[in-house]
């Protein structure tokens, strides 16, 4: 009873709703302010200096004091206003492997006339991503979060923060985005060899590499045919390049969840069949994937990496 009632005043107390869509405007109500650690010390000496003034009728003393007083009243103010009023928006988070990090950007503009400084995103208060906003500008902010493992990735509760300009005080927002990152399982190393590729069985023509059309270069890899090096671009010191291309295609390439050892388990499968995908596009193969319950056609790219790559990254085994 304790707990929830804590938890119901704290979501109350700092506006928290859960992931919010749309801009998200940083109102006086969402805004927060405290001293930090300088601060207080600065209102400790502050007061031993008017005890001290008292006891030894200083004039100057007093003034000084209140001086200071003054200074720390307009940095309060100037620390909040430079968060108030900022409109905060999600931006994209490109897809990442597990066990790197997942980059999250977030937009954040300044419409007003006023420039804000030292404008710091964090997510866990150890690392955080600083930026200035000129007056009417937007600026994207980010933040990198670890990705530990494969499937969506949401940030949570990011908090928006600054010190400006004096450091005497903390002011927050807590932003929670309704973004995510997709993160892909990370290939396995060392890798196995790529499946042979199986006879096409259609009549009609099929996706992949052939022998008829040139249709560009790639760098080249270890096991390329020697009579596909470009090797007129090699005395031209271009380096090693292999001739891509383009036809009709007799064999297809199919990237399957039984043709790896059934005593693996599902992350390990999931793990070999990322390297397998990876593999075969730096290859500039054309191929397909299967797993149970769904498969991908065959094709080639950057697209057709993409796809393969996410349905290993959502895929759940149902039994």
């Amino acid at each position: 009873m304790y707990v929830a009632l804590k938890n119901r005043l704290y979501d109350w107390l700092f506006q928290l709703r859960g992931p919010e869509t749309g801009v998200i405007v940083l109102v006086q109500r969402r805004v927060f302010i405290l001293p930090t650690q300088q601060g207080l010390v600065f209102a400790v000496g502050i007061l031993v200096m008017i005890v001290g003034s008292i006891n030894y009728t200083l004039g100057l003393g007093f003034v000084l004091a209140f001086m200071l007083t003054a200074l720390g009243v307009n940095g309060m103010i100037y620390t909040f206003r430079n968060l108030a009023n900022l409109r905060v928006a999600r931006g994209r988070a490109q897809p990442v492997f597990a066990g790197n990090d997942a980059q999250f950007s977030v937009h954040i503009e300044n419409s007003g006339v006023a420039n804000r400084y030292a404008i710091g995103l964090t997510k866990d208060r150890k690392n955080a991503t600083f930026i200035d906003l000129p007056a009417s500008t937007v600026t994207a902010a980010v933040i990198g979060i670890p990705a530990p493992r494969r499937g969506i990735l949401r940030p949570g509760r990011l908090t928006l923060f600054t010190r400006y300009p004096l450091g005497l005080y903390y002011a927050w927002a807590y932003l929670e985005l309704d973004m995510h990152c997709v993160v892909y399982p990370r290939p396995a190393d060392p890798a196995m060899p790529l499946p042979r590729a199986a006879a096409s069985a259609g009549t009609g023509a099929e996706h992949g590499s052939g022998q008829e059309d040139f249709a560009g270069l790639r760098q080249f890899h270890v096991g390329d045919s020697p009579r596909h090096v470009a090797w007129k671009a090699a005395a031209r010191d271009q380096g090693l390049l292999t001739k891509l291309f383009s036809g009709r295609a007799d064999t297809e390439l199919w990237l399957d969840w039984s043709q790896l050892p059934p005593q693996m388990s599902v992350e390990e499968r999931l793990s070999h069949l990322a390297r397998w995908v990876v593999d075969a596009h730096q290859a500039g193969l054309a191929y397909g994937l299967r797993l149970p319950g769904e498969t991908v056609d065959v094709s080639a790219g950057d697209a057709q990496r993409e796809r393969c790559l996410e349905a290993l990254a959502l895929f759940e085994l149902t039994e």
